[in-house]
């Protein structure tokens, strides 16, 4: 029950229809008797900078999820950001501390990295193509490389992102193989998409799935729907997949550590979910 002592932290982005965490967290903190609550707050890219210092100026106000569009400003606003958001050069989480300041940390790669492994997946050594270097995509990308993976290709339509993002990776991990690529897939292990096609109806594939071998793993970051085209199309291909909200329960416990709310296990967090299933039984979330 929310109350005069209720914390609230901020899930943050535009548009938020798509927005599973709130259907996670707050059944959670229900269950475990901790006065807190995520709001969902739907805010315009142009709105952000006005938005996020007024919000931090509330004295129930824990800290906040972050995710589309805003995680690369995010970087530019925080007191403290750690070695994650500075190799991502984005941020998903931030933290009022006790004095005002804001400290930031990035947890999707490190959620994605934990779910490829729960699924069998073994980054080390593998041969990795990731789509997109958005936020999600920085963070993918430099959790497979603080992983070890065996060669990252990278492929952005904005060409100075992936460079750019390649260029963080080799100074923080200078023994890593990354390259830009095209967004072909045949040859890979794991191939990533971390873009936002597939959120919309209509969107194009962001790589050709006929070109994906049935023994490559495919994971996405879209959760707007658990199986989405690109996904329907990996599986009838015979492909092992994890889907958006596979990396969604891995990252939770750590966000929960960061708030200072405990832990949980992503098995005790499915339990409570509100959050609607297509395909349990090969998804998994």
């Amino acid at each position: 029950m929310i109350d005069g002592n209720t914390l609230v932290v901020a899930h943050i982005g535009y548009p938020t229809s798509s927005f599973k965490a709130p259907l996670i967290y707050n059944p959670w903190f229900e269950r475990k008797g901790i006065n807190a609550v995520v709001v969902p707050m739907a805010v315009k890219a142009e709105d952000y900078a006005a938005v996020l210092p007024a919000l931090a100026r509330l004295t129930n106000f824990r800290g906040a999820l972050v995710t589309m569009p805003h995680k690369v400003a995010t970087v530019a606003m925080l007191d403290e950001a750690s070695t994650m958001v500075q190799i991502a050069g984005s941020c998903n989480a931030l933290l009022k501390r006790p004095d005002g300041s804001l400290a930031g940390d990035m947890f999707d790669g490190v959620g994605f990295t934990r779910a490829l492994a729960r699924k069998g997946f073994r980054t080390r050594g593998a041969r990795c193509l990731v789509v997109g270097a958005g936020g999600v995509g920085c963070a993918i990308v430099a959790s497979l490389a603080a992983e070890g993976a065996g060669l990252i290709g990278l492929f952005d339509v904005d060409r100075d992102a992936a460079e750019g993002l390649a260029a963080r990776v080799r100074a923080h991990h200078p023994g890593a193989a990354i390259r830009l690529a095209s967004n072909d897939p045949a040859g890979y292990d794991l191939v990533v998409n971390a873009t936002p096609l597939g959120m919309k109806a209509g969107d194009p594939l962001p790589f050709d799935p006929a070109r994906v071998a049935p023994t490559t793993f495919v994971g996405e970051v879209v959760m707007k729907q658990e199986i989405t085209p690109l996904l329907a199309a990996a599986r009838a291909r015979g492909c092992r997949f994890l889907v958006g909200t596979d990396m969604l329960y891995e990252m939770i416990p750590a966000y929960l550590e960061f708030f200072g709310f405990g832990t949980a296990s992503p098995e005790e967090l499915r339990a409570v979910s509100r959050v609607p299933h297509e395909a349990p039984a090969e998804a998994g979330a």
